[in-house]
């Protein structure tokens, strides 16, 4: 556990820097190269850019907003802005120039970071109108845009003295941040954060030793730091003086993970599910005793259970699995992880039972961008958590489950509100202070929280039955055939779904099968392959009760995309824009 309490800002958490030497504080590949900012340098970064905004003009309480991928120069924007009590806006980089244009007026945007070209390009188009943007500056050298070192320049030589003085004004209270929630429909919502609430939200998993991090414990970013999933994160890590590497892309995440070395990084399940796919591809090559023992384990681990006591002949399998194949799983993953943190969706049992089984402990958790974000996380170090909960509640918020079955919460951690939307901040937080979050649950055991869907999305089939189609669709997503899939059926006598095979699984089938179909396209339309997909929607839904059982469904050729509208930025499906879209094959389906 962290000695490191006496924090009341975020900020605070860079005061053990200036006597602690960290050698690669915040480090980010380039040209082949780990570029690696160690503690001094990360001040002095983050020193100049502050005296560099306030010789701009940047006062206390004025908004920075960042647009960029992960990487050092986002923190030192970041923490640059929180000193002198300034508020940083972080904007997903794949949103429409209209919602750009939204957030830098509603949220009276000042300066803007950006990560490249692209984005300057659409920040520059997104503030034509808007005389409230004084500046764009870029992260990577663009032609004729100002550089992020020329603020720096600026501020460099400066008193830093003053900056003390700003930093003792800013209060607990105070606000940190504003992030603009996706939504699954309308205008994004400006969520506000202080600093009281996120530092409540670091000491609690310390207090609750959830993390186990220690000094010199380095740890591999990937999940974007405008979401407060992995900000919150990356904040934990400076706390327990954890090294954090940037992943280069999503498509080099293996190899980074590989290089790193790390031994936590968070991930969502989506990711973990394609870990898991290529595992079972590799594994569907094997032949002779090879292939017995890699199925061997592979059904072992998927009736795991880290919470039960084994038995000796179970002791004995599960150790001749771990050193014979679920070592070669460690070893992918850099060989030192001792904890993988997931979050942002649900994860499938199965996975979180197969990973524990191969000695890379899972940690399910559960929160949302209003509070801060984490509500409650799995315990793994001695486990303590059920299979198919997402963990024990934190100690800075309370949890309560309504009688229509919503979780509620309140506390330290649940923000103070949208900003300059009472309407919206009414609606979500009632007048004894409980935060509604939309999401339904239960506790089990009187202890694990597990959310069973989201309130808006059950739906009514025409025989009177509620359908929670989350719960369905990771029944589905439990076939290594299936990658994405959308369950719906309002109004009509059975639920249907909308299904995006996993075609590398499925190429490698076909090849086996003989079947000459090679684009996702043919696959789809070749009656083998129809009947293969429908004997996998069979198997999935055996243990689903009959009423929510998919009895037909659509095969699409492409994944669902962010850049398409179909899903949110944190990977959440736009039911409405999907079910638009392919009304007219789904509506087919009922005839």
């Amino acid at each position: 556990m962290s000695t490191n309490h006496n924090i009341t800002r975020v900020f605070d958490l860079l005061k053990p820097l200036e006597t602690h030497q960290i050698p690669d504080l915040f480090c980010q590949k380039r040209d082949g190269e780990w570029r690696k900012y160690g503690s001094a340098e990360t001040l002095e970064n983050i020193q100049s850019i502050a005296l560099g905004l306030l010789e701009l003009g940047l006062k206390p309480g004025e908004k920075v907003a960042i647009i960029s991928g992960n990487r050092p120069h986002w923190n030192f924007v970041d923490f640059a802005t929180q000193i002198i009590g300034g508020v940083t806006v972080p904007i997903y980089p794949t949103i429409t120039i209209e919602d750009y244009e939204f957030i830098f007026e509603n949220a009276e945007v000042k300066f803007v970071f950006v990560e490249g070209e692209d984005l300057y390009f659409k920040a520059k188009e997104a503030s034509k109108k808007n005389k409230g943007v004084k500046e764009i500056f870029t992260f990577d050298p663009v032609e004729d845009a100002k550089s992020w070192s020329t603020v720096k320049e600026k501020g460099e030589g400066k008193d830093p003295a003053v900056l003390q003085k700003l930093m003792d004004a800013v209060k607990p209270e105070d606000l940190l941040t504003l992030i603009y929630t996706s939504g699954t429909t309308g205008r994004p919502k400006g969520v506000m954060l202080t600093h009281h609430n996120i530092v409540s939200n670091i000491k609690s998993t310390d207090r609750g030793n959830y993390f186990g991090l220690m000094d010199g414990d380095r740890t591999l970013s990937f999940l974007p730091l405008c979401h407060i999933y992995e900000r919150t994160t990356i904040y934990v890590y400076l706390f327990y003086r954890a090294s954090t590497y940037y992943a280069e892309s999503m498509e080099t995440i293996a190899d980074n993970i590989r290089e790193v070395k790390p031994t936590m990084f968070t991930s969502v399940p989506r990711l973990l599910e394609k870990i898991y796919d290529k595992i079972m591809a590799k594994g569907n090559e094997l032949t002779g005793i090879k292939r017995t023992l890699f199925f061997g384990a592979i059904e072992f681990g998927l009736s795991y259970d880290p919470m039960k006591k084994l038995g000796l002949i179970d002791s004995l399998k599960l150790a001749l699995y771990r050193k014979l194949i679920f070592s070669k799983w460690k070893e992918a993953l850099g060989g030192r992880v001792r904890l993988i943190a997931s979050g942002s969706a649900a994860l499938q049992p199965r996975l979180s039972r197969v990973f524990w089984a191969a000695g890379i402990p899972i940690s399910e958790g559960y929160g949302l961008t209003e509070t801060s974000p984490i509500i409650s996380i799995s315990k793994v170090n001695p486990p303590d958590f059920q299979v198919g909960c997402v963990g024990s509640v934190l100690d800075c918020v309370e949890v309560k489950i309504a009688e229509d079955g919503e979780i509620l919460a309140k506390g330290d951690s649940i923000m103070p509100g949208y900003y300059k939307n009472p309407e919206a901040t009414a609606e979500a937080i009632d007048k004894d202070g409980w935060f509604h979050t939309g999401d339904i649950g239960i506790f089990v055991d009187g202890k694990y929280l597990k959310i069973t869907d989201r309130k808006k999305e059950i739906f009514k089939t025409s025989g009177g039955k509620y359908v929670a189609p989350q719960l369905v669709e990771n029944k589905l997503k439990e076939s290594s055939f299936i990658e994405q899939c959308m369950v719906t059926g309002e109004g009509q006598k059975f639920p249907s779904a909308l299904i995006i095979p996993e075609f590398t699984a499925l190429g490698v089938w076909c090849k086996q099968q003989e079947i000459n179909a090679n684009t996702p396209q043919e696959m789809i339309a070749n009656k083998k392959v129809i009947a293969k997909m429908e004997e996998e929607v069979l198997m999935t839904m055996a243990s689903v009760a009959k009423y929510e059982q998919v009895k037909k469904f659509v095969l699409l050729p492409r994944l669902f995309t962010i850049s398409d509208g179909e899903i949110t930025p944190t990977l959440k499906l736009k039911r409405k824009q999907i079910y638009a879209k392919h009304e007219a094959a789904i509506l087919e389906l009922y005839k």
